[in-house]
């Protein structure tokens, strides 16, 4: 099977908030490339980041391990996550790892930005 790299776009969500469209295969092989990104909208001032994985194709148990990286990143920052675009089951997965319980999960970026 083919690895699609992954690619991060960041995006302005307004004052204090900022979008990572997550691309591709997110696997422990992106961390450098999701870390650019949380740092370029961490240079923005954004309290907080939302993971934007309507785009992603596959996450592994790699991919969940960098997220936690990228959590603790966050925490050190007093940054919020937030994530939209997941399928169910990756719903699941955020649930039964307890992702979802330090990384809110929404159905759209206006639903994260009202809940901050």
């Amino acid at each position: 099977m083919a690895v699609s790299a992954a690619t991060m776009t960041v995006a302005s969500l307004g004052p204090g908030a900022a979008r990572i469209v997550i691309a591709g295969d997110v696997t422990a092989a992106c961390e450098q490339a999701l870390m650019s990104a949380h740092e370029k909208a961490s240079d923005t001032g954004a309290k907080l980041i939302v993971l934007d994985f309507s785009e992603m194709e596959y996450m592994n148990s790699g991919g969940i391990g960098m997220l936690v990286t990228l959590l603790v990143r966050g925490q050190r920052r007093q940054q919020r996550l937030a994530a939209i675009g997941l399928t169910d089951h990756y719903r699941q997965i955020f649930e039964l790892t307890r992702l979802d319980e330090a990384i809110t999960l929404h159905d759209t970026a206006e639903s994260a930005l009202a809940a901050r």
